[in-house]
This record gives structure tokens, C-alpha cells and sequence, in this order.
């Protein structure tokens, strides 16, 4: 348990943030927790009495799973069997309970601290300092909103090993993971903007503008900047995108939102996709399309990687059922599993752009609705 006290490194309770961290030595694997975002005083005050704004109130232990397991069988190694030595797989878990790690913000009249960036600095300064500054490999991993965090802050990350080429070459090689973090400005099922909105209130609530992309906020406006898709065209450290084309958090809270559906027509549909109707259907498929599109000219990158399948899910290697290696384990594409594709394009066996045909095609989904 580490502490960011000395650089004011606080959560949105404005406590001292502690971050948990299990240490290795030549390889590391840093992984930034999802949760959401608060975008207004309500949301935010809830979260300052819950394990998502208060490292108080964090869980004390949390199981390593999926691709943080320390199992040879659960994650690909740099050999053709896919093992690799549990002493030298390093991961960690960094609790970062706002937005994106964005902020260096005080919202002075409600009492919250949005300090993320000074988190992100504090955890990654530490970790170069006990060991990382040396190691051979190092993954920046993420999930939701965690994945997003990712996506903002891949190239920032690299920067920290001064060593290191863009391209992954030099005394470390760094790479990024992002799981269901590929969040889409999509219109909902009311014909509005539902995400777009959300994400709106929170960078400005949270000041997030001047942490965002200048490479995107030149050209856009702050909150087209918190969308990964304006900003993964213009990554330069290798990352690998994993997503699920019918993601649940953003069919469930970006396309039919309650608000955006007062009569209740989608709830069945966005519980149980057997429930759906053609219609219903129908613009499922269209979003998996626009995420398909969304996704073009970053697949043309050579050393990105992409795997994108037909499932009802929402982050897919936190746990074993999705991501393992083992027979009738992982979703797949083209009879090559997650845990598989992400090792290929790591340790650069093969390119992985692997894009699933549209839903129900795919026999291999673990669906989660």
C-alpha cells in the first residue's frame, strides 16, 4: 500500500489516496480499475461515501483473475505453448476512483477533490521507483473506465521511460490494453445524445480539457475529446483494442437510458437480447457498425492490435471464463481466443485485427444479458 500524500494526491473525499500494487521484476502489467464516472454534485457526493471515491471504503483484498493472474495457465507467455513463468508476469491494481486519471481540480463549495492526474503521477513515479524504471516490459492495462484511461493516457505513460521508442524499441518496451474502453458518441434510441451529454457535465465538472489529447483538443472540442474514437487515429505507443461490438454498459446506459426511454419500450431488450425485436435489433446492429467504423484507420497502424467480437458483454479479461486459454474458455475468432490474440500482437508472433461477423454468429460468446 503506497500513499500519495506528499503530492497531494487525494481522493474525491479528499483522504490520502492509497494505491495497492503487487511488485515484479522483469515484465510489469499496470491495470487501472473501471467503475464510471460522477458528472454532478448528487453522483459525486454518493461516491464520496463508497469504495469508488474513498480509499477508505476500497476493498480491502481483491482476487487477481483473467489477465491479472499469476497463473502460467491463464496467461499467454512469450513461448508457442502460450505458459509463462509466474515470477516473471508482474501485475498490479492502481484504484483511481475519477473520471479518467484527468484532474487536478477542487470543487471548493461541495467539497470534492478531483486529483486524479496528481494519483496518475504519484503511482507511476512510484512504481518507476521500485522497480519498473528497469523492467524489460511493461503493459498498460485498463477496463471501462479504466480502458478509456488507457486510451488518454497511453502515449503520456510511454513517456515516462525516457529510453523507449514509440515503436516499442529500447531499454523498455511499452505497450497498451484497452478492455471496453471504446466508448462511442452514439445517437440513442430517442434520437439524442444520451453519452454525449453524460460526458459533457463531467468534463466540466471534473476541468478535465487541459489533461485531454492535445493532439484531438486542437482540432475538437473537449468533450469530442473523451471519446476514444477522435482520439485512437493519433496514439503512437502500440496498444491493442478489445471490445465487445454489443457492449452492455453502453446499450444499457449510453443507448436506451431510462431517460431516453420513458415508455419502458427497451427494457426487456436491454436485460435479455432474446427479448429484442427486429427493430430493436436493427439498431443494435447499426451501432455494432459504427464501432467497426470507428475503428478503420487505426486498424491500418501496424503495430496496433484489435479484437472485436459479437458479444453481449462488457469487459472481457478480468475473469478466466473470458479470457483463458483452456478449451471452451475464452469467446474467439477465428478459433483464436482473447487471451491467445493479445499474446500474439505482445510478444509479436502475428498481427492481430481480428473483427467478429455480426451478432448471432459468433458460438463462442459468453454473454452476460
Amino acid at each position: 500500500m503506497h500513499s500519495g500524500s506528499a503530492v497531494g494526491a487525494c481522493d474525491t473525499a479528499g483522504r490520502i489516496a492509497h494505491i495497492r500494487t503487487r511488485v515484479w521484476f522483469q515484465e510489469k502489467l499496470r491495470y487501472a480499475a473501471g467503475g464510471g464516472w460522477c458528472n454532478n454534485v448528487r453522483a459525486c457526493q454518493f461516491r464520496k461515501t463508497s469504495r469508488r471515491g474513498s480509499s477508505d471504503l476500497m476493498e480491502k483484498e481483491i482476487p487477481f483473475g483473467g489477465i491479472m493472474s499469476s497463473s502460467p495457465a491463464d496467461n499467454p507467455g512469450p513461448s508457442d505453448d502460450l505458459t509463462s513463468s509466474c515470477s516473471s508476469r508482474n501485475a498490479l491494481l492502481i484504484k483511481c476512483t475519477h473520471a479518467a486519471p484527468d484532474f487536478y481540480t477542487w470543487n471548493r463549495e461541495n467539497g470534492f477533490y478531483f486529483r486524479g492526474q496528481r494519483i496518475w503521477d504519484a503511482v507511476i513515479r512510484h512504481l518507476l521507483s521500485i522497480g519498473m524504471a528497469s523492467a524489460d516490459q511493461v503493459l498498460l492495462t485498463g477496463c471501462s473506465a479504466g480502458g478509456l484511461a488507457v486510451i488518454l493516457h497511453c502515449d503520456e505513460f510511454q513517456a515516462f521511460f525516457p529510453h523507449t521508442t514509440a515503436g516499442g524499441r529500447g531499454t523498455t518496451t511499452v505497450k497498451c490494453l484497452a478492455d471496453a474502453g471504446l466508448f462511442l458518441d452514439a445517437v440513442d434510441v430517442s434520437g439524442g445524445r444520451s453519452l454525449r451529454s453524460y460526458y459533457s457535465d463531467i468534463v466540466a465538472m471534473q476541468g478535465v480539457a487541459p489533461n485531454l489529447p492535445p493532439a484531438c483538443t486542437a482540432r475538437l472540442d473537449s468533450t469530442s475529446c473523451f471519446f476514444p474514437q477522435n482520439v485512437i487515429d493519433g496514439i503512437k505507443t502500440p496498444i491493442f483494442l478489445l471490445n465487445a461490438a454489443y457492449d452492455v454498459w453502453q446499450i444499457q446506459e449510453s443507448l436506451a437510458p431510462n431517460g431516453a426511454d420513458p415508455s419502458g419500450a427497451w427494457r426487456a431488450c436491454k436485460s435479455n437480447r432474446s427479448a429484442c425485436d427486429a427493430s430493436q435489433m436493427k439498431f443494435l446492429q447499426d451501432f455494432r457498425d459504427q464501432m467497426v467504423a470507428s475503428v478503420r484507420g487505426f486498424s491500418g497502424s501496424g503495430s496496433s492490435g484489435l479484437f472485436i467480437n459479437s458479444c453481449f458483454a462488457h469487459c472481457q479479461f478480468e475473469l478466466p471464463a473470458t479470457w483463458s486459454n483452456a478449451a471452451a474458455g475464452s469467446p474467439a475468432i477465428q478459433n483464436k481466443g482473447i487471451a491467445r490474440s493479445v499474446g500474439d500482437w505482445y510478444f509479436g508472433r502475428a498481427e492481430v485485427k481480428a473483427i467478429d461477423c455480426p451478432y448471432p454468429c459468433d458460438g463462442t460468446c459468453r454473454h452476460i444479458i
